[in-house]
C-alpha cells in the first residue's frame, strides 16, 4: 500500500544496508536519492576481476538468504525475483597445528559425529550447545536485531514472558570463552566456537557469552553461497532501486549537513547541496561523526571509540586447484588468546595469526580459469593507531604463507600468478570504515555489545541511521535489518 505523504528520502551511501533502505522507502511511495563517493554500488562488498579471476572482496559468508530475497520481493510484480544460492554441504573446514581437521557438515548431527570422530567430544554435547543457540536466537531476534532498542520495554511488556525462558539461563557478565570452556572438554572445539567472536570483530575472551547465539547461524539454519557470488547480491538490490526509480548519484561524496533547529535540512557535496525530509547515513558510525557530521555533538562511544579489528587480505591468482580445501577454511593459531590480545592490548601483527582462506570457485566455476582457483586469505589485525601506521605486509605475506606450508603442507609461492593486497589504510580510504575497523565498535564489554548506536537520532527527528556498524550490527543479515528499522521509523514519523 502506498503511504499518503511522500517524503523525499537523502541517503549516505550505497552500502547494503543505504541501498536496501532506499528499496523499502522507495516500494512505499516515497522518493529516494543516494549519494556515494564511490563510483559503484556495493560499499565494504566489492568485486576485484582480472586475467580470468574474479574475488569478492567483502563479506563471504552468506545466511539467512530469504531476508535478501524478501527485500528484492516485496511488492506483488516482483515474485520471480530473486539471488538463486546454493547450500554449501560443508559450512567451514577447519585445520589446526597439530594435524586435527574438522569438517563443519551442514547437517547438524553429521558435524557433531565429525567432532566427535575428530576430537573425542561427545556428540551430543555439540547437538545440545546447538539446540540452545537455536533456542537463545528464536527468543532473542525478534527483541535485539529486528526492532530498534528504544521499542525494547514495549515488545517485554506485551509479550508473554514464557517465550524469552532461554535468555534467563544466560550470564551476560560470562564471556563466550568460559561458556564455551564450560560447555566442552575439547580446546579444538571451544576455539571452533570461540571464533564466532570475530564475526563482529570482538574477542571472545572479552566479549559476552551472549554472542555465543551467532554460531545458530551457520550451523542450524545453514550457510549458503549465490550461484553468481556474493557481489551478485548488490547487483540484484541495486537493480530493484533502479527499478523502484531510486536516484544514485555516484562520485558525490558528502561533506556536511545542512541543519535547522532541531532536524536536517538536507545535505552538502563539493558541488551541490541536497535538501529532503529524511537523512540516512550509511557511514561507518565513526567516520560519519568524524566528518559528515563533524558540527554534531557526538556520542560517548565515538568520542573515545573501542575499535573492532581491522583485516589485511591478499587476492592471489592461483595456478593450480587444491583438493584438500574447500569454500571456507580456517587455519587456526595454535595460541589463540594471545592472538586476540596482539589484536586488543598490543595493537601488533601477531606472530601465528588465525588465516581465513575463501575460495569461491570451489563452487563458482567461472571466477577463476580452468585448472585454477581464486584465493581470498585474510588475517584480523589491528585497527590503524599511532602506533602501527604501516602494517607489515611483507612481514604478513612471510607468516601467512609459512602457516600454509605448515597446517595445508602447500607451498603456495610457486603457483601464486598474481597478487593484490587490501590493508586497513585500504578499508578506510575505500569503504569509509573509521581507521579501517571492519565492524565500527567491538563487543568486547556488555555496554557495547547491547548498545550500538541507535537507527534514529534522539536530537535530530529525521536524521537515521543504517548499515554494519549501528544496531544491530554487522555482516548482510543484520545490516538488512537495521534497514528494515530505519523504513518502519521514517513509516511512523
Amino acid at each position: 500500500m502506498k503511504i499518503s505523504k511522500q517524503k523525499h528520502c537523502i541517503v549516505i551511501g550505497a552500502g547494503i544496508g543505504g541501498m536496501a533502505t532506499a528499496v523499502r522507502l522507495a516500494a512505499i511511495g516515497h522518493n529516494v536519492t543516494v549519494l556515494e563517493k564511490n563510483n559503484l554500488p556495493g560499499g565494504k562488498i566489492g568485486q576485484i576481476q582480472r586475467a580470468g579471476f574474479r574475488f569478492d572482496t567483502g563479506p563471504s559468508l552468506f545466511t539467512l538468504p530469504q531476508m535478501v530475497n524478501e527485500l528484492l520481493q516485496n511488492d506483488i510484480q516482483n515474485q520471480d525475483k530473486g539471488v538463486k544460492y546454493k547450500k554449501l554441504e560443508t559450512v567451514c573446514k577447519y585445520f589446526y597445528e597439530d594435524g586435527t581437521r574438522i569438517n563443519a557438515y551442514e547437517n547438524p548431527v553429521d558435524f557433531a559425529d565429525e567432532i566427535e570422530h575428530q576430537t573425542g567430544e561427545p556428540a551430543q554435547s555439540v547437538l545440545r550447545y546447538l539446540e540452545i543457540s537455536r533456542k537463545r536466537y528464536e527468543a532473542s531476534a525478534d527483541l535485539f536485531i529486528f526492532n530498534p532498542v528504544k521499542r525494547m520495554f514495549r515488545i517485554l511488556r506485551q509479550t508473554d514472558w514464557k517465550k524469552f525462558k532461554p535468555l534467563l539461563h544466560i550470564n551476560p557478565l560470562q564471556t563466550m570463552h568460559s561458556e564455551n570452556s564450560h560447555s566442552f572438554r575439547s580446546p579444538h572445539v571451544v576455539q571452533l566456537f570461540d571464533r564466532y567472536a570475530t564475526y563482529n570483530g570482538s574477542s571472545p575472551y572479552l566479549a559476552s557469552s551472549v554472542l555465543n547465539v551467532i554460531s545458530h547461524l551457520e550451523h542450524n539454519t545453514g550457510a549458503f553461497f549465490p550461484e553468481k557470488g556474493m557481489y551478485s547480491i548488490v547487483e540484484n538490490i541495486y537493480q530493484k532501486a533502479l527499478e523502484l526509480g531510486v536516484k544514485f548519484r555516484f562520485g558525490s561524496e558528502v561533506t556536511g549537513l545542512l541543519r535547522d533547529k532541531n532536524s536536517i535540512s538536507g545535505v552538502k557535496t563539493r558541488k551541490e547541496e541536497f535538501f529532503g525530509d529524511a537523512v540516512i547515513s550509511d557511514l561507518d558510525i565513526n567516520t560519519f561523526y568524524q566528518g559528515v557530521a563533524s558540527e554534531l555533538k557526538s556520542p560517548f562511544s565515538v568520542k573515545k571509540p573501542d575499535l573492532s579489528s581491522s583485516a589485511l587480505i591478499f587476492y592471489w591468482g592461483m595456478g593450480r586447484e587444491f583438493p584438500d580445501t574447500d569454500v571456507h577454511n580456517i587455519l587456526f593459531s595454535a595460541h589463540y588468546r594471545e592472538e586476540f590480545a596482539a589484536l586488543f592490548e598490543q595493537g601488533e601483527l601477531f606472530r601465528d595469526p588465525t588465516v581465513y582462506l575463501f575460495i569461491s570457485s570451489k563452487i563458482v566455476k567461472a571466477d577463476a580459469p580452468a585448472g585454477c582457483e581464486n584465493w581470498f586469505v585474510m588475517i584480523n589485525v589491528p585497527a590503524i593507531s599511532k602506533d602501527n601506521q604501516e602494517l607489515l605486509k611483507d612481514q604478513a605475506r612471510k607468516i601467512i604463507i609459512e602457516k600454509i606450508k605448515r597446517v595445508l603442507k602447500i607451498d603456495p609461492t610457486p603457483h601464486i600468478l598474481f597478487e593484490e593486497v587490501t590493508t586497513p589504510r585500504t578499508l578506510q580510504d575505500v569503504t569509509g570504515s573509521y581507521k579501517g575497523a571492519l565492524y565500527g565498535n567491538n563487543s568486547n564489554s556488555i555496554r557495547s555489545a547491547f548498545l550500538r548506536h541507535s537507527n534514529h537520532s534522539k536530537k535530530y527527528k529525521n536524521l537515521y541511521f543504517t548499515g554494519g556498524t549501528v544496531h544491530p550490527g554487522g555482516g548482510i543479515p543484520l545490516c538488512l535489518a537495521s534497514a528494515a528499522i530505519v523504513a518502519k521509523e521514517i513509516e511512523r514519523s
